[in-house]
């Protein structure tokens, strides 16, 4: 039987030893893309290409991410066509985070996979946890908003500035707050 590497359990929602050689190695190299990113010229060839480098996956060559750029491996996020993001986009991708077409980031958004266990003994051992985000199509999140573990963003939907989105949000709505919620649905 195969034992899983702590990759394959970071990815698979498990807990997972960061420390890992493999997972610090990763980091640190994609660290020199996203280094690169961030000091690169307004030329959109250039940033296409580290981009592709640094992410797991691009759609087309439309996507705009206006530095500076955060991200932890930058492998397991997936950004869909016409894709834009302002300034202090931040994303903890140790889970999968995909992203669909025409979507629209606004400054400060946090886009967090990440998460620690709950109980005290287990998260000072170091070990973490990560689960995926999915963002659908056509969804704008405005300035500061924060996307939780776990949480899918139906298509069409709009996140108020500021919100933190700690559950899943169904298609064509506008949420707010902290925590994030329905305020409003969205007539087609």
């Amino acid at each position: 039987m195969h034992q899983k590497t702590e990759r394959e359990k970071m990815l698979s929602g498990e807990l997972y030893a960061p420390s890992d050689p493999e997972l610090v190695q990763l980091r640190e190299r994609k660290k020199k893309y996203m280094d690169a990113f961030n000091v690169a010229s307004a030329d959109q060839q250039e940033r296409i290409e580290l981009l592709r480098l640094l992410l797991g996956g691009i759609a087309d060559d439309k996507a705009w991410i206006q530095g500076p750029f955060y991200c932890d491996y930058g492998c397991n996020i997936y950004l869909g066509k016409n894709f834009f993001a302002n300034f202090n986009f931040t994303v903890l991708d140790v889970g999968r985070v995909e992203i669909g077409d025409d979507v629209m980031i606004a400054p400060n958004v946090q886009l967090l996979s990440a998460t620690h266990p709950l109980d005290a003994k287990t998260r000072n051992s170091g070990r973490e946890l990560g689960f995926p985000i999915t963002i659908g199509n056509a969804v704008w999140l405005g300035g500061g908003v924060t996307v939780n573990p776990g949480v899918t963003i139906g298509d069409g939907v709009v996140v108020g500035s500021g919100s933190v989105v700690t559950k899943d949000l169904p298609p064509n709505v506008v949420a707010v707050g902290n925590p994030c919620r329905v305020i409003k649905h969205i007539e087609q």
